[in-house]
């Protein structure tokens, strides 16, 4: 019975890493479709993230599953209920990868962003990546020094949201106003992609480590 609970456990794993690579894939590509006007890509990370969703809710089932059934204590009911909110935080990052192919999509021919903010959104885009692939490495090895380093690339996230602001609020902002909503809204979604991700970094090291240092970030 133990062998077949820690196999149930290991698979959970499996799949909170099965999560992250197609967020990881997600956010790659819709960066790409907002950088490059590319329709076809943006209504690809669109209809994907339906897969991310039934994981989710594939994954969760089996949560409660585990509960009720193996009424698990101590360190194995840290790991099902750590995986219970880590895959609903992998969907949501899933969701606001998607949020950035709406708005590629919704522009398209033109740009969403105006050429005084290309470089920040392509700085914004490559470290979002940087994250997602922190966070499929963390939750395949549970490698803290990973962890350290979406928190790292979460502050980077943070100073380009700021810069985003600091354009839009500049008197040399000439861009239209539907221009304004959507720098405004992208870089709100990557912003909060990275807080989802220190959220996900900081219960592998609760898991790791026992403590849990709280999540400073504002998740809700």
């Amino acid at each position: 019975m133990r062998e077949i609970f820690e196999a149930e456990l290991k698979q959970l794993g499996d799949d909170l890493v099965a999560m992250s690579r197609r967020v990881e894939h997600a956010i790659g590509a819709a960066g790409e479709a907002l950088l490059r006007q590319d329709l076809a890509l943006a209504e690809s990370v669109i209809a994907d993230d339906l897969a991310i969703d039934a994981l989710e809710r594939d994954l969760d089932e089996r949560c409660v599953l585990l509960l009720a059934q193996q009424q698990p204590v101590a360190t194995d009911l840290r790991v099902v209920v750590s995986a219970l909110r880590m895959s609903a935080t992998l969907e949501r990052m899933g969701d606001l990868a998607r949020h950035v192919a709406q708005v590629a999509r919704g522009r398209y021919p033109h740009a969403a962003i105006d050429p005084a903010l290309t470089g920040v959104f392509t700085e914004m885009n490559e470290a979002a990546r940087r994250v997602a692939q922190r966070t499929t490495q963390v939750l395949s090895s549970h490698d803290l020094t990973e962890a350290e380093g979406i928190e790292r690339d979460d502050d980077l996230l943070d100073s380009l949201h700021e810069e985003t602001f600091r354009v839009l609020l500049s008197p040399t902002w000439a861009g239209t106003a539907q221009q304004t909503v959507d720098v405004t809204l992208l870089g709100r979604y990557y912003e909060r992609f990275g807080d989802h991700a220190v959220s996900v970094a900081r219960r592998i090291v609760y898991l790791v480590t026992g403590e849990f240092a709280g999540d400073g970030s504002g998740i809700r």
